[in-house]
Formats: structure tokens, sequence, C-alpha cells
């Protein structure tokens, strides 16, 4: 079989019933953070018997699967995160979560299933693959930076040549990719603000300085400055989302204290967004006679998808599925991910995979990280045969699209 005609679709098709039992028995036991020793034991087991080596760092319990073809080519890196998010399941599903408080809400479990079946496919070819592919198996992805820590484990190094993630999406059209060049997702970082006044009797203010009314006007003007200091064509959104001063109803108190998030979509404006704002929250504060200090802790960058690698992705799946099953998106997405680390070192790109139940409306389908959000895994059959796709034709040809096959039309898997 020449390398156009494989058809990852059908291969994918035979294995799906072993990955949705693994999904689903992932889904039963999440795990939070960056140790996931259930998940991995889940994953190796999954793998057993495959041509692959593993390695493990000490940071997390990530594990990054490796397989060699017969050439010395290039190398390509497909990534599942595996952690999950802590979270009350009430979904009523059979194998809805047995662990108090946490809950696969954001389709992790999915990740990690398609991923696995993708080191299935390519295993059984393995004598037809142009180079290596590695299996990034991360656990730590809801706001622990597992990625950057097995960056920092050396578990990539050398680094690949391009790198691939796929995130399912319950509540978008079913069987669908979507992806787009540049910023894909936000950075995400954590603001703090504290406001030092001086406190005392609620009925005499005047003999104090009231921190609450100025973390007020530090609120309103931080969405001031982001309509006049931001460019609407780079924009950032700043959320002030907690407030919390004072013990009880007659004490003015000391400090008052803001928490909140930044988003943009490039580095630059990350740097100036956090610039502004160490100089608008003390100036605001001191004109009133308090102090005020201002903690932003960096989250995830921005994702930012290399061009070539979304055109290619796009080819492969008009080629696999058709074109309707692709759909480029307009605007990019304002949450993050932490995908973002390796996509700073390496060229590539994270896709999108719709979930909704065929024939449901996906618009009123509840979204990820919803304590109710359900999906239907059979699209993992198509995670599965892109990433399988993906892999082998990019150690075959790079980025360049050399005569590609017509795509299909109309087909259903």
């Amino acid at each position: 079989m020449t390398l156009t005609e494989t058809n990852w679709r059908e291969d994918a098709a035979e294995i799906l019933p072993d990955l949705q039992a693994l999904r689903r028995d992932i889904h039963r036991e999440p795990e939070l953070g960056l140790q996931n020793p259930k998940t991995l034991a889940k994953i190796k087991a999954a793998l057993a018997g495959l041509p692959l080596e593993f390695a493990e760092g000490p940071s997390t319990t990530g594990l990054v699967a490796t397989l060699k073809g017969p050439s010395n080519g290039r190398t390509v890196l497909l990534r599942g995160d595996m952690d999950a998010l802590p979270l009350h399941e009430d979904t009523g599903l059979d194998y809805a979560s047995e662990t108090a408080g946490a809950m696969h809400a954001c389709g992790h479990d999915t990740h990690v299933a398609m991923l696995v079946g993708a080191a299935k496919l390519l295993c059984a070819r393995r004598d037809s693959l142009a180079g290596t592919v590695q299996f990034m198996f991360q656990p730590g992805e809801e706001g622990h930076h597992g990625a950057r820590f097995m960056l920092d484990d050396g578990l990539i190094d050398p680094l690949p040549d391009a790198a691939f993630a796929l995130h399912i999406m319950p509540n978008a059209p079913h069987g669908v990719f979507t992806g787009r060049a540049g910023p894909l997702l936000a950075s995400s970082d954590v603001l703090s603000i504290t406001v030092k006044g001086a406190g005392g009797h609620a009925s005499m203010p005047h003999d104090t300085i009231d921190p609450i009314p100025v973390a007020c006007e530090i609120v309103s003007a931080i969405q001031a400055m982001v309509t006049r200091k931001i460019s609407v064509f780079d924009p950032a959104v700043i959320t002030v989302a907690k407030i919390s001063a004072g013990t009880t109803n007659n004490i003015i108190p000391e400090t008052a204290h803001m928490l909140g998030t930044i988003r943009t979509l490039s580095p630059r404006q990350r740097a100036h967004v956090a610039e502004e704002l160490h100089r608008l929250a003390p100036g605001i504060a001191a004109a009133h006679g308090c102090g005020a200090e201002v903690h932003i802790e960096q989250g995830f960058p921005v994702t930012l998808c290399d061009a070539r690698a979304v055109s290619f992705g796009k080819r492969l799946v008009e080629e696999q599925f058709g074109e309707e099953s692709w759909k480029t998106l307009d605007t990019p997405i304002m949450g993050a991910e932490d995908f973002a680390y390796v996509l700073e070192k390496v060229p590539g790109a994270m896709f999108f995979l719709g979930a909704s139940h065929e024939g449901d409306d996906w618009r009123s389908c509840c979204g990820l990280h919803s304590n109710r959000m359900v999906l239907d895994d059979s699209v993992m059959a198509r995670g599965a045969a892109l990433h399988a796709a993906i892999a082998e034709r990019f150690l075959a040809e790079g980025f360049e699209n050399k005569g590609a096959p017509e795509a299909p039309k109309n087909l259903k898997s």
C-alpha cells in the first residue's frame, strides 16, 4: 500500500471499541494535577507489547512513548493531556466519576484514548514510517504547567521537528475539525491587587482611608484602560472576578484585595498590559492616600499555531474525511492551553474536534468545564485516525504538499 492510499479511518474504526473502553475506564477514576498514577498505569497497560520506548521524568507522571521507524528521518510529536478538573460530576453516566470532587470535564480522557489509538495504528505500520513519532501523555494541563515540567525534565530532548495536539469540543458539530493559523488560544495570567488604607469605625470615615472605594475605582479604570490603551486588533481581556474586604458591617477595613485574570493574544500585548497595570493601580491608590501592590503570576503563554502546520492538518482532514469535515476558525478563543509551551519551541498546531452527538443541536450542549458535560466518544476514531495520518505524512514529506490525493466527498465515520 502506498503512502497516499493509507485509509486510517477504517483502521481506527476497528479499534474504536477498545478506545471507548479505555476512555470510560479513565473517566471513572479521574486524577488531578501533576501526579496521575492510575491514569499512567492504564496508559502503559494499553500500550503493552507495542514497539515503544518509554521515558518518564521526576516532576510529573508524564510519559513520552517513542516509536522509531526503520528510517532515521524527521521526528513528530503527538500530545494528549491526562488530568481532570476539581469538579463534582452530575452527568448520570454509567461510567461517571467515582472520585469525589474530580471529573473529566475537559475531555482529557478522550485525548488519552485517541493518542493510544494513534500509537496502535502507527505501530502496526512501523515498517513504513520514515522517521520517529513521540507520543506525549501529559498530566497537569489544568493550570499546573505540566508541559513545561516535561520539557524541563528533558523528556522531549532533542526537540521534534513538529508537534500536534487535538482537543475535543462537546458543543461543536459532530466530527468536524477546526483550527486557525496564528493565535488559537490566549495567554492567561493571574492578577492580584492589594489596596492598603487605614481602617477605623464605619461612623467616622473621615478618620480613615477607606480602601474599598479605591478598589472599585481601580476595577473601573482597568476596563477603561482596556478600551483606551489596548488596540482592538491585538486585544486583551482583563476580568476582576473577586473583591474581598472587611469583616463586618461597622468596620472600615485596612485592606481590600482583588483577584482576576489577564488574557492576551500576543507576547507583546501581554508585556504591555502588565506594564500598564503596574502603573495604573498604584497611581489611583496614591491619589486617595492609599498604597497598592500589584502582583501578576504568569500562566500559560499564547498558543500560536504555525501556518504551515494548520494548512497541513486541513489537507489531511479533507483527504481522510472530506471537505465538509474542516472549518477554519474566524477568531481565536480566549481560553488558554499549556501545549503553548511546546509550540513556543517547535512549529506545530492544535486542532479541535467536535464531539456533540450526531443529530443533536450542538449549540445547546454543555461546554467544557461543565459538571454536566457529555460527549459522543465515537468521534475518537476520527481523532486517532488524524493523529496517525499527520504522523505518517509529516515523516514522509514534512509540511509540503506533494500531490496528495483528491479529497473524498460526504464521508461518514
